[in-house]
Parts: structure tokens; sequence; C-alpha cells
């Protein structure tokens, strides 16, 4: 299994950059910053920074979006920094959420969504689209190389996700949930012909290590609530367009009965004003909150489901202490073991 952060691009950059370096020190994976650009820093060209000052660790967004970034621009920009740091990057893209809601915008359709990907993805890696019309192709390209990961929640999206994406992220960590969706998306890789070991899924959640107390869990369970909330927020579209007659499961979608609207003033904010909603077992389920061998063995649950990369949002008071308890701790107990002698 691999490992990513995920993180907001909040003032001051240096803070983001230096996090990403700890990140690269404590052996993940992945960098992934949102893709807000109202509600926080332009993430692409802080990442270029992070690509700068590092030397190992996968940058990009959780996630961009085809609605306020024109698909080219997108493409053009990935290959440009695969270009400057070498194949380093990776896209996450959804159809649109606080970047297109804050402006009172709509996310895109589901069939430019999935044209979309396709665009990026042909582009990005060097090779000819058609865009408009017209067959295009950046002529100073050479060997970039970038996969597109699809966002989704809803049944289509899903879909779309198996039949074009080269990976599949969940934002939510309930083990339950994300089986449902992980062989929701493998069927329909089946369903288009594709191979679906060939897709590779990603869990996102907050990731908050206790001691072990009450008194601990109690704080990482309201430094973590704003998730329930994001999470409902995604939800509450998709049983405006399906109902919640059980065509997506009903542990996603029950808890939102009490929900009373969503402010993007305080969109991924510890202690926000507008998830009292969300029950404890929610944030229990939805995030990895606990001890060090708690987290190993829900991280080992979504392994054995199919889980190929765990993506920890660090949008709480904690974050440098997770990373170094996780580089020391929990990543060492689920990477391979090589011995130097057999």
């Amino acid at each position: 299994m691999d490992f990513g952060v995920v993180v907001q691009t909040n003032p001051p950059a240096a803070r983001t950059i230096a996090l990403a370096r700890l990140a690269e020190e404590h052996s993940f994976d992945h960098f992934w910053t949102y893709d807000s650009h109202i509600l926080w820093m332009e993430p692409y060209v802080i990442h270029s920074q992070i690509l700068s000052q590092t030397s190992r660790i996968v940058v990009g967004p959780m996630v961009t979006n085809p609605a306020t970034r024109d698909w080219t621009v997108t493409a053009s920009t990935f290959a440009t920094l695969n270009a400057m740091f070498g194949n380093r990057t990776i896209i996450g893209i959804g159809r649109g959420d606080s970047a297109v809601r804050v402006t009172n915008g709509s996310p895109v359709t589901l069939k430019d969504f999935a044209e979309s990907i396709g665009v990026i993805r042909e582009l990005a890696n060097g090779r000819s689209a058609v865009v408009n019309g017209s067959t295009i192709r950046f002529p100073w390209s050479r060997g970039s190389s970038v996969d597109v990961w699809v966002a989704a929640y809803g049944p289509r999206a899903l879909a779309i996700a198996g039949e074009v994406g080269d990976g599949f992220i969940l934002q939510c960590g309930d083990v339950d949930i994300a089986k449902w969706m992980i062989d929701t998306v493998r069927a329909a890789a089946v369903g288009a012909g594709r191979d679906p070991d060939a897709i590779k899924f990603c869990v996102a959640a907050p990731m908050y290590v206790t001691d072990g107390s009450a008194s601990d869990r109690e704080h990482a369970l309201e430094q973590c609530r704003w998730f329930g909330g994001m999470v409902g927020n995604h939800v509450a579209d998709i049983v405006e367009k399906y109902g919640s007659d059980g065509t997506v499961p009903t542990a996603l979608t029950d808890y939102i009965a009490g929900r009373e609207g969503y402010d993007y003033n305080e969109h991924g904010r510890a202690g926000n004003s507008h998830v009292a909603f969300v029950p404890d077992e929610i944030v229990s389920r939805f995030c990895v909150i606990g001890s060090v061998d708690e987290h190993i063995a829900k991280l080992k649950e979504f392994e054995a489901i199919g889980v190929t990369q765990f993506a920890g949002y660090l949008d709480h008071d904690d974050k440098e202490e997770t990373l170094r308890l996780y580089g020391e701790k929990v990543i060492p107990a689920l990477r391979e073991h090589v011995l130097a002698k057999s």
C-alpha cells in the first residue's frame, strides 16, 4: 500500500512546502493539495516549489475540476511540471465542488466530465486529443507521463471512474462503503472491457493518532468532525439526484437527515459551525482515528478490500506529529519487509 498526505494550500505557502518535505522524509509516496483557488492559494504554483525542493514524492491535486480550469491548460500545466521535474505528478479530478460553488457555478455534466478526463490525460501524456473539433497536441512535450484519478460518489460518476480512470479516489474512510465503491468501479471497468486490476484505488480520510485515552479520542473526533460535513455535502447531491432508496449504501446517506446546509466559508475547517449533525459514530467510521495499532488495523482492512493508497488529511492541530508517527510506526507496519540476510 502507498501512502499520501492531503493538505489545504493555506498561507503561508512556505508551510505547505515544509509539510511536503516532511512527508517525503517520513516515507509518504504522494502529496496532494486541495484545488479551490478562491478559498485557498493557487496550488499549481506551490506544486512547482514542492517539486523543486523534494526528490521523490509525487504531487497533485485532490481534486481539480474541468469547470473552473480549461482542460488544455490543466494538461499543459502537468506536462510542463513533468518536463521540469521528471514524471512526479498525478491528477485527481472531480466534477467540481467548492471551486465552482463559491461563485454560484455548477459541476460539469457527467458527459463533459468523462470527455475532460480523456482530453487531459491524452494531452498531458504527450498524445493528441480532439478539442472543439480540432486535433491538437503539445509539440514541446517529450516523455510526459501522468495518471488521472477520478473522485466520485454517485453511481454514474463511479461508472466513469471504472470506464476511463487510471485510479479512483474515495473521500471517505468507511471500510464497508469503500468496498461497495471499489466493487462498483471494478464492475464498470469489466463492462467497458478494461482490466479492473489496472485501476488504483485510493481512500482519503482524516488521520489522527491518539494516545489511547478517552479524552484524546474525544479531542480527535472534534478535530475531524468537519469531514463528515464535507462528505455529507456530496451525499446530499446524490440523494437529490437518485433518492435514498438504496442506489448507494444507506450507511453513506442516512446520517445527513439532520443536515441543514453547508457554508463554504468554513469548508474543510476543524471546529466549523455547521457539522453538529455529524455523530461521533460517523466521524469514527469515516476517518482513521485512534492509537497507532488502531490505525494499522484499519489500514490493513483497507488493503484487504483492494485499496492501493491511503491518503490522510492533515486538516487538524497535530500535523507534524501525525507525519512522524506514520513515518516511524504506521507505514513500516504496512510495507513489505525485506530481509538483509536469509
